[in-house]
């Protein structure tokens, strides 16, 4: 006879004899079973605070860009009635040093002074001393922008893309000739100053480049800033920045202006800057396009002595090309850049001729080409005249250390 086997029952947990008969017995699960249980509960749990915490940071981020949008276009529409109510140049009292950053052949700066009170773009720039009287002076300064050096870096892109494009139309066109004209005579003003002038110099242009981006003579002044920013800090990585920056500013405005020689000359300079940066055989491109600008600089504005001073800077350093950059140059270019030493005398010859005493650095490489020619008595002669002439840059910071090298080994 067939017999079914009784079938099998869970475990039952012992409940206290106090629970009486209507107790409820649960079944008691594996340990392994049990354990797994119990992590899910904690992801659950954490699951659903995790979820919290998420829509509290959402929300805490959308308010903030709210904020941050509202302070940017506050303080855009206060800069634009700042600019509609200034009626004179900004006057400052300040020396007569000018100053110049300038990127050749492997990216090195130079210095500019020129007698007739021209920058060394050609253009003419702020008197140092005001012709205005104290009232003028008092409300200049009320409507002047205060600038914050550090924050550049971080609120120049975003201040101009949270920015709504109908803000760009708030001054009327018969303003903007001569807002610009003053705002230009600052940037020239600050651009010839020291380190902080120029921070100030480049923050005055960005803080109206909505207004101006248009104009002609602002944009290549607002690539310049830039380079000025590159030659004075310090980090490698905000120089490369700047350079990259300033030379996208230029080079699409270099399509509709080609025949500026400005244009040229500042984007000969950012692509030095930036090359500085890159490989070797990076460097000896952009030799080629930093060469092709400043001879179109050149063609437009043969009077300018900066461009000469860079074709000059370009020229001693490909006559002193190193072994390897020699033959990089050969292996990927079929005409690899040629020039001498006699050629860079020239140039720097002729700047002397269109402005004496245009920088102590560039007096200082005319005594270097004559030594290299082997003509001593005019190179200590350009020593002697490169001691006369204060330190206005970095690049005439270096050339006097230089120069007492050629001092000390003359002696010897």
């Amino acid at each position: 006879m067939w017999v079914s086997e009784k079938p099998k029952t869970l475990p039952r947990r012992q409940l206290p004899m106090e629970a009486g008969d209507g107790a409820i017995y649960t079944p008691v699960l594996p340990p392994e079973e049990q354990q797994v249980l119990d992590r899910l509960d904690f992801i659950l749990s954490n699951f659903a605070e995790l979820r919290q915490e998420v829509q509290e940071l959402r929300s805490t981020l959308q308010c903030l860009a709210a904020e941050i949008v509202a302070e940017i276009k506050s303080h855009l529409e206060e800069t634009q009635k700042v600019t509609r109510r200034r009626r004179f140049p900004f006057p400052r009292e300040r020396s007569d040093s000018t100053g110049s950053s300038s990127i050749y052949f492997t990216a090195s700066s130079g210095a500019a002074n020129t007698d007739d009170g021209e920058s060394e773009g050609g253009y003419t720039t702020a008197n140092a001393e005001s012709d205005y009287d104290r009232e003028s002076e008092q409300e200049s300064e009320e409507g002047e922008d205060e600038v914050s050096c550090e924050t550049v870096r971080t609120a120049r892109r975003d201040s101009l893309e949270l920015v709504n494009e109908d803000d760009v139309h708030l001054i009327p066109d018969s303003s903007v000739e001569e807002g610009m004209g003053q705002l230009l005579q600052q940037a020239d003003q600050l651009h010839n100053g020291d380190e902080q002038e120029k921070r100030e110099g480049f923050q005055l242009l960005l803080n109206n480049k909505l207004v101006y981006a248009d104009q002609k003579d602002f944009l290549w002044r607002l690539a310049r800033a830039y380079s000025d920013m590159c030659e004075i800090t310090e980090d490698a990585e905000e120089k490369k920045s700047y350079a990259s920056d300033g030379k996208q500013e230029i080079e699409a405005a270099l399509q509709k202006w080609d025949q500026s020689a400005e244009y040229h000359q500042w984007y000969a300079v950012l692509c030095g800057q930036l090359a500085e940066h890159e490989s070797i055989q990076k460097r000896i491109q952009v030799g080629y396009v930093f060469k092709e600008h400043i001879d179109k600089a050149i063609s437009l504005k043969p009077d300018d002595p900066k461009s000469y001073y860079l074709l000059g800077r370009w020229c001693y350093q490909v006559s002193h090309l190193g072994w390897l950059e020699k033959k990089t140059a050969a292996a990927l270019f079929e005409a690899p850049p040629t020039a001498t030493v006699q050629d860079a005398l020239e140039n720097f010859l002729r700047v002397e001729e269109l402005s004496p005493g245009f920088s102590k650095a560039g007096r200082v490489y005319i005594a270097k080409c004559y030594r290299d020619l082997g003509n001593n008595s005019a190179a200590l002669l350009w020593m002697n005249r490169a001691s006369e002439l204060p330190v206005n840059t970095k690049e005439d910071a270096e050339s006097k250390k230089e120069l007492e090298e050629m001092q000390l080994s003359w002696e010897e």
